[in-house]
């Protein structure tokens, strides 16, 4: 189902979410290292679900290649009841502005109209960056006595810069829990290289026995109680998922860190036996970074 329907597959999944092993922004960014295009939040052509699309010849990529659309259902606070109000709307003719969208759907709230806005999801609307988007929101959703209700306000900038990468991704994590932007790492990848961590991708070309350095975000912690006081991690970068392997007494060091930071720099012996790639951890240090997904903990 994946290698052959690799849309439709990555779509259930994260339509039957919660589920599962990994945190739906793991399932996407593993996607698209296997070649799906993920298309965000609009408010011109999202349902409650994601959903598939198919790309027309002017589209980038190839004519008719299927694409994932992230649904209604990944915003933070949206209900249910009023996407589906967007979405009936939308059919009988496209939203015109923001304005257009608030007088339109009066069920969606403040604070859902703010969060589409910091998504990006209106942005499609009028040509417009977050922070555009933002203003007209808040603007759109303040009371308005019945004389001037069904006037759209006058078109205008608005003073606020764009946001940058960073305020980006800070805004996809807390609004939907996921990026289909590139991976925190790849923006620290020459920073990286210079502290001589090596991709997940690469690790394979790594002699068995060697020390090495990873570094990543953290999308699994496990503990389990048969295990002797042995920890397991699996890690994120931009290129793959990567394991390591962390001793009792090494846990004990570094628990702090290990437990409560969500980017790690470690450095370890490569594990490669019978094609298996672990790292037994020697030392963990915390890497600041920004946004990150939520990791999935069993312990």
């Amino acid at each position: 189902m994946k290698c052959h329907y690799l849309a439709a597959f990555t779509a259930a999944l994260l339509n039957n979410q919660p589920m599962g092993f990994y945190h739906p922004s793991i399932l996407i960014k593993d996607a698209q290292r296997h070649g799906l295009r993920v298309l965000p939040v609009d408010v011109s052509k999202s349902g409650w679900l994601c959903s598939i699309e198919r790309g027309g010849e002017g589209a980038r990529g190839r004519g008719g290649e299927l694409y994932l659309r992230l649904g209604f259902r990944y915003v933070r606070g949206m209900r249910q009841p009023v996407a589906e109000a967007i979405v009936r709307a939308r059919a009988e003719r496209p939203f015109t502005s923001v304005d257009d969208l608030a007088l339109r759907v009066p069920e969606l709230r403040k604070d859902e109209m703010k969060m589409l806005a910091e998504v990006g999801a209106l942005n499609p609307l009028q040509e417009i960056h977050r922070r555009d988007a933002l203003w007209m929101a808040e603007r759109a959703v303040r009371p308005v006595g019945p004389l001037l209700e069904q006037l759209e306000a006058a078109e205008g900038d608005s003073p606020l810069a764009r946001m940058t990468v960073e305020e980006r991704l800070t805004s996809d994590f807390r609004g939907t829990g996921v990026t289909i932007g590139r991976h925190p790492m790849a923006y620290r990848r020459t920073e990286m290289q210079a502290l001589g961590v090596t991709p997940a991708a690469y690790l394979a070309r790594v002699p068995h026995g060697r020390l090495v350095r990873i570094a990543g975000s953290v999308i699994v912690r496990q503990r389990p109680g048969t295990a002797k006081g042995f920890v397991f991690l699996s890690m994120e970068d931009e290129t793959g998922v990567m394991n390591a392997i962390i001793e009792p007494a090494t846990y004990d060091r570094y628990k702090l860190v290990v437990v409560g930071e969500p980017f790690l720099l470690i450095d370890g012996v490569l594990q490669n036996q019978d094609g298996v790639i672990s790292v037994k951890v020697g030392r963990v240090e915390a890497l600041p970074t920004g946004a990150a997904a939520e990791s999935h903990n069993f312990h």
